[in-house]
């Protein structure tokens, strides 16, 4: 009877984990072979200040929650210690906060993922992660706009004063 109570547990597990998947911008899977516990509560505090959720949950239930998702092809990712890191947010500070912990311990690494209901690569992952964040684009916007309007008016004073002088 126990055996039952427990298989039923787990699918739930599966289920809400799937549910969790399909209502996330982003889905990281990364390998935390290593952390110690005050590194772990460092993460965990980045994720949660940009709204991300991390959890170490088993293997077998991630990969049964994958697949009831429809995603295929992780069974090379899921081996070994893997934790998940998800939002509902926008997904590019939860992923910044993963990646700047992982470039600065070389043990923590990212596997693979999903962003926006597709399946990437580690590479799409670590390239997205170097993007200068929204708020960088804009201030470097804001910055040439201002730059060449700073121009246009200098060129505009030039005219007036050579006409002035005539």
């Amino acid at each position: 009877m126990a055996n039952a109570n427990i298989i039923k547990q787990k699918e739930e597990q599966v289920k809400k984990l799937a549910e969790v998947f399909k209502g996330s911008n982003i889905v990281l899977l990364v390998d935390y072979r290593g952390i110690n516990v005050e590194n772990d509560t460092a993460l965990r505090k980045s994720i949660r200040e940009v709204n991300g959720k991390y959890s170490i949950i088993k293997n077998n239930i991630v990969r049964r929650a994958l697949k009831e998702d429809g995603y295929e092809g992780f069974d090379e990712v899921l081996e070994g210690p893997t934790a998940v890191v998800t939002t509902e947010d926008e997904y590019l500070p939860v992923l910044k906060a993963v990646y700047k912990f992982s470039k600065d311990n070389d043990y923590y690494t990212i596997k693979g993922g999903i962003i926006e209901g597709k399946a990437v690569s580690v590479d799409e992952i670590l390239t997205l992660a170097k993007l200068p964040s929204r708020e960088e684009l804009i201030a470097k916007l804001a910055g040439s706009l201002l730059a060449n309007i700073t121009k246009l008016a200098a060129t505009l004073d030039a005219v007036r004063v050579s006409k002035e002088e005539k």
